[in-house]
């Protein structure tokens, strides 16, 4: 038996992207890019999350953002916390305005204009990869150095003020021919072993020994704030019985600035959200190169200078709570 169907006034009435009669009046693209980033959202919100409770469980050997991001271009020795970092952000910031102005100049039909901001729109995000790419340089070559214990504790070295102290400053070269663990040397190279740090063990606790005004900081927070300094007799105990390797920098096995988890997730979360940026620097370099060539205006449409503006701001405002909960809590 052949069925049999009741026509309607809106058979054959298929949405085909347009704004006329479309869902929240808003086009198929568009509609599509607020699925991704609220996808997205999701996926940072659980990594921020999961940092968060990680932070919580070890507060008391987390690091101290104001002494890992203290670096500043080509002012070298100069302690500057957080000051690069904020530099970054106003430039992603900035290069979110550039992109609404660039959204409003393809409104008015303005091809001038959106060429010009969306160039600043592009330039903004190179520089903040740039400067992501020297953030991470400085993170993982690292800056004082420490000690591990063999608990698996960093410990840090401070002068009597409480200031932090270099491994350079103090560390005594002995005449001991170090040689890195090559694939030559024999049984005891391993595959995963990282090049000699700068000074070897026995040469910071030689040079610790004849420093009086040197003092070990524990990893720990003490109740007041800030960490632990321990006494020069308990700092001598602790190098001459607990100290096991030197420690320069961060990876994702090891930590200068205190637990590792801290690195684990500068790496992931900051690299995630880099990747994003990188994503949205090269899509924005193919859309300036259609508003070059005059694509939308031959299509009497910027609407694609829209769309990739609601990426770009959802990079930026991810950032926002990046530099939030990471660098400023």
């Amino acid at each position: 038996m052949e069925a049999t169907v009741e026509k309607t006034g809106t058979e054959g009435k298929v949405w085909g992207g347009g704004h006329n009669s479309s869902p929240l009046k808003a086009s198929y693209g568009k509609l599509m890019m607020w699925f991704f980033i609220t996808s997205d959202t999701l996926t940072f919100s659980a990594f921020l999350a999961a940092y968060g409770f990680s932070r919580f469980k070890f507060l008391d050997a987390w690091p101290i953002a104001d002494e890992v991001f203290n670096h500043f271009p080509f002012l070298h020795g100069v302690d500057a916390p957080m000051y690069y970092v904020a530099l970054m952000t106003f430039i992603l910031i900035f290069s979110s305005v550039t992109m609404v102005l660039a959204v409003n100049a393809g409104h008015e039909m303005n091809k001038k204009k959106v060429t010009l901001y969306m160039f600043l729109t592009v330039v903004g995000g190179i520089i903040f990869l740039g400067s992501q790419a020297w953030e991470w340089k400085n993170f993982i070559k690292g800056t004082y150095g420490a000690v591990e214990t063999r608990g698996g504790r960093i410990i840090q070295f401070v002068n009597t003020e409480g200031k932090r102290v270099a491994l350079a400053d103090f560390a005594q070269p002995l005449p001991v021919v170090r040689e890195a663990h090559e694939a030559s040397n024999g049984l005891w190279y391993a595959a995963d072993e990282r090049p000699n740090p700068s000074f070897s063990l026995e040469e910071v606790k030689a040079g610790f020994t004849k420093n009086d005004n040197i003092l070990v900081r524990l990893q720990n927070n003490a109740e007041e704030g800030g960490k632990v300094v321990l006494s020069r007799e308990e700092s001598l105990a602790v190098m001459n019985n607990q100290a096991n390797l030197v420690v320069e920098g961060a990876n994702l096995t090891r930590n200068e600035y205190g637990h590792p988890l801290f690195a684990d997730f500068f790496f992931f979360i900051t690299g995630f959200h880099g990747f994003h940026v990188f994503t949205g620097v090269v899509i924005n370099i193919i859309i300036f190169f259609n508003v070059l060539i005059g694509t939308y205006e031959r299509r009497k449409s910027y609407e694609m200078v829209e769309k990739v503006g609601l990426y770009w701001h959802f990079v930026d405002l991810v950032w926002v709570f990046v530099f939030t909960f990471f660098y400023l809590v």
